[in-house]
């Protein structure tokens, strides 16, 4: 698959470059997506919810009143959870959420997510650039040119680029990660991702395995 490569003023540069069919041109695999995107999500949990349970509370031990007599239910203790101020029945406990997923089924996912962009037209090459100092007007030029301004976007560099990551760090809609970052979910999310020259190699050379 050949795609034009673009310069950061969104015009094309004369080249062009072709993506791996291995890499871009495979069957999408739906259940794999689901499988990685759901791991993803679920490991962004950070699992540190709690309540206090009655023998957490603070709070008199002693018989509130006596067990006849009183017209109403035997009561044992204030920090029982039928009153105001008890503990919690059943509250939530601290919790690991994360999954676990066979390295084959990840890769095979993140082929397939790229595969479905490429088959959606939604795959950009751009050739390598940088900025002189971190500026978000510089970026947002950038994405005004590709016709992203109001899209979500997903920049995948060769190698860190502090400049170009700073320059981006502001907006909501735009991310920027190298290609040992590039994730499923991130590709999945993006409506349009946007390849540098440099990030082609890493891309195809950790995916074609």
């Amino acid at each position: 698959m050949e795609v034009a490569v673009l310069d950061i003023n969104g015009k094309e540069t004369g080249r062009k470059v072709t993506l791996s069919d291995s890499v871009f041109g495979i069957e999408p695999n739906n259940h794999a997506i689901y499988l990685d995107v759901k791991r993803y999500l679920a490991n962004q949990r950070q699992g540190t919810h709690k309540s206090k349970e009655r023998a957490e509370i603070a709070g008199s031990t002693r018989k509130i009143k006596k067990q006849k007599g009183t017209g109403t239910a035997r009561a044992g203790s204030i920090k029982s959870p039928v009153f105001v101020g008890g503990g919690r029945i059943f509250g939530p406990r601290p919790k690991d959420y994360t999954q676990k997923l066979n390295k084959n089924v990840k890769r095979l996912a993140r082929k397939s997510a790229l595969s479905l962009k490429a088959k959606e037209q939604s795959v950009i090459v751009l050739e390598d650039f940088n900025f002189d100092a971190p500026k978000t007007k510089n970026f947002t030029n950038v994405l005004k040119a590709l016709g992203l301004a109001d899209k979500k976007s997903l920049f995948v560099l060769g190698d860190t680029n502090n400049n170009v990551y700073l320059s981006s760090r502001n907006l909501k809609s735009s991310k920027v990660v190298t290609s040992s970052e590039l994730s499923t979910y991130g590709i999945v999310n993006a409506n349009n991702i946007v390849l540098l020259e440099g990030s082609l190699e890493g891309i195809e050379s950790n995916l074609s395995k």
